[in-house]
């Protein structure tokens, strides 16, 4: 599984059966957050991963904690996805662009279930690990745009958070929609999508390009340092 892979943090190796426990809280909660929430009771979340509520709280000592450990799962897994759509973009042919921007949105409706957050919604995060996943993200998607501009493929008047707002609402489908309808549903949408993209389009998009409040955050080490900010002394 690639969701996991290139991750900044840096802990301890987890016994396996701890691993195990994790894993099948972080499973449960993203079910029941997807059907109840991220009010859903950590009882119930507990109950459903067959663990005691006391293994619940020794790995997530609160709620924000849990909520945390799952959208950084989901950035992790969105963050996989927009690094093959950028493989994609690489390949030759005019066309590549366009099947990297399909990649990503094909991958991101197959990954669903794991993005309940924070495509999904719930609490927002703004430490430095998450901040830096989000950036690395709209980097990839911003060179599949790039590679696509270039290409001749690509419209000029679009950006990342698009295809960020694009993969979430294709990747949510309508309330009671059929099962059997949702693949199908939401392929029908990413081939509108991918010719909304294409070059020569009639009408230049409405407003301004969006700008999501994650694109204003700076990573620490991406910031200017005490030198940088310190005025220049001028001798005579």
């Amino acid at each position: 599984m690639r969701d996991g892979q290139d991750s900044i943090r840096s802990k301890p190796p987890m016994r396996a059966d701890a691993r195990r426990n994790q894993q099948r809280i972080l499973d449960a909660a993203r079910a029941m957050f997807s059907e109840q929430g991220t009010a859903a009771p950590l009882d119930d979340i507990a109950r459903r991963a067959n663990v005691s509520i006391a293994t619940l709280y020794r790995r997530f000592p609160d709620r924000a904690a849990l909520c945390r450990h799952v959208a950084i799962e989901g950035y992790e897994t969105v963050l996989a996805e927009a690094r093959a759509a950028q493989e994609v973009a690489e390949e030759g042919g005019p066309d590549a662009p366009l099947r990297a921007v399909e990649r990503f949105l094909t991958g991101a409706v197959d990954q669903r279930s794991r993005l309940v957050l924070p495509l999904f919604g719930g609490p927002a995060f703004h430490d430095e690990e998450v901040i830096v996943l989000r950036h690395r993200i709209t980097g990839s998607l911003e060179a599949v745009l790039a590679r696509g501009r270039e290409r001749g493929a690509v419209r000029d008047d679009v950006n990342s958070i698009d295809l960020l707002m694009a993969a979430a609402i294709i990747s949510r489908p309508l309330p009671n929609t059929p099962p059997e309808w949702l693949d199908t549903t939401a392929r029908r949408h990413i081939a509108v999508h991918l010719d909304g993209l294409r070059p020569g389009a009639i009408h230049h998009l409405p407003g301004p390009e969006p700008e999501h409040a994650f694109s204003r955050e700076t990573p620490a080490a991406a910031r200017p340092g005490p030198a940088e900010n310190a005025p220049t002394e001028h001798r005579a």
